[in-house]
């Protein structure tokens, strides 16, 4: 059973009605004054509510997944179970299951049913001989994990696809199940309209002032703190080309804003902090470089395209006609998710720092995310390998079977 975040925004009137009353009051005080064309008691319907039990900042497929249980339509759109990393692997069997039953999940009463378009074609990891004992490892991992993957020799390997180079292949690792690909739009669209269903209250605006949120301890006094108990403030929401920003009092904030998260992070004076004390080590979640997005079209073809034409000699017939770049929300230390909160704060929750992830995993991400603010602590998934203490620790997590 998957738990749905239930989110209420404190608001005098909800919605429409509110805007109903508006109109009223527009409509007597024109009546009042024949002949003038001012409309009194403007309000803009874009900004963001006064207050909310909870504010999850990022529109991707990770912030949206958050309430229903930013680069997301710019991903390949897979998921697949072979990792090194338990937690990854249990990550996406959760994930592809969810996928599979997405009806059940996000649909929406009298709207129409939700295709994925999700293609249950598994991955194919290609071992040298180097490498090979770092697949098998993978594999008695994948397996202890319940996922379905299977070793083959470069004669099976040759026999199952024959259209592959298996010159320097000695061990073949392929996803018999829950993987493959599907359409990255279906699924954030699925969830942004299942959460507004529920109640959400979308805000496309971007925070733009500081955040204000209670600390654990006052030794860290330098941070801007709240009254007692789980108080948060997102000073400003600055609304798209205007000079409009809304203060937004809260409760929780959930840090889901992707490559920016670090950004955001700082607002608190995280990493800010004295040397050598956790209020100064800063979030390592970001995108590396923002400056520039154009494709380097010259790097495909010099380094990727020889080694796919040599693996599979039917690419040297096929030709690129289109590519894009996007933001990629990276994890400077491992390359690893970073979830849960923040030691010195206990009402900011992480979910970022995916590395190439964030889609595939997002239902299963989402879920354990709201199982954190509901109850305290994990119940389906343990993903507490993933918490902000391994950075404070030095311990990485790394992957080794990174794609």
């Amino acid at each position: 059973m998957w738990r749905r975040l239930q989110v209420k925004v404190g608001l005098g009137f909800c919605g429409s009605d509110l805007e109903t009353h508006m109109e009223a009051m527009r409509k007597k005080a024109m009546d009042a004054l024949p002949g003038s064309s001012w409309t009194p008691l403007e309000i803009n319907p874009n900004l963001p509510p006064e207050r909310a039990d909870i504010v999850i900042v990022g529109g991707g497929v990770v912030g949206w997944s958050i309430y229903s249980q930013a680069s997301t339509v710019l991903s390949g759109g897979g998921i697949r179970q072979q990792f090194s990393l338990p937690e990854n692997i249990h990550l996406s069997l959760a994930s592809a299951d969810f996928l599979r039953n997405i009806n059940e999940h996000l649909g929406v009463l009298n709207e129409d049913p939700i295709d994925l378009q999700f293609n249950q074609s598994g991955y194919l990891f290609l071992a040298s001989e180097a490498v090979a004992h770092i697949m098998e490892e993978n594999y008695s991992t994948q397996r202890y994990a319940g996922a379905k993957v299977s070793l083959l020799s470069p004669t099976q390997l040759k026999e199952k696809f024959p259209w592959v180079n298996t010159e320097g292949v000695v061990l073949a690792s392929y996803g018999l199940e829950n993987e493959g690909w599907f359409d990255p739009w279906s699924l954030l669209n699925a969830f942004k309209r299942k959460a507004i269903s529920m109640g959400a209250i979308q805000c496309c605006g971007e925070v733009t002032g500081s955040l204000q949120l209670k600390v654990k301890s006052l030794y860290f006094s330098f941070f801007p703190t709240s009254d007692d108990g789980m108080s948060a403030c997102v000073e400003q929401v600055q609304m798209p080309n205007s000079l409009e920003y809304q203060p937004v009092e809260c409760a929780i904030v959930v840090n889901a804003a992707g490559a920016f998260s670090g950004k955001l992070t700082e607002m608190l004076g995280i990493g800010f902090g004295p040397k050598q004390s956790i209020a100064g080590i800063p979030l390592p979640a970001a995108e590396p470089d923002v400056s520039n997005l154009e494709v380097d079209h010259s790097f495909f073809q010099e380094n990727v395209w020889p080694h796919l034409a040599f693996r599979v000699p039917a690419f040297e017939k096929l030709k690129v006609t289109s590519a894009w770049a996007g933001f990629y929300d990276y994890n400077t230390f491992d390359q690893n998710a970073i979830i849960g909160t923040h030691p010195l704060i206990n009402n900011m929750y992480f979910a970022t720092g995916f590395s190439g992830h964030g889609l595939q995993h997002s239902p299963a991400v989402g879920r354990a995310v709201a199982e954190l603010i509901l109850d305290g602590n994990y119940k389906t998934l343990d993903l507490s390998g993933f918490s902000f203490n391994r950075i404070l620790t030095q311990e990485p997590k790394l992957e080794t079977n990174i794609v």
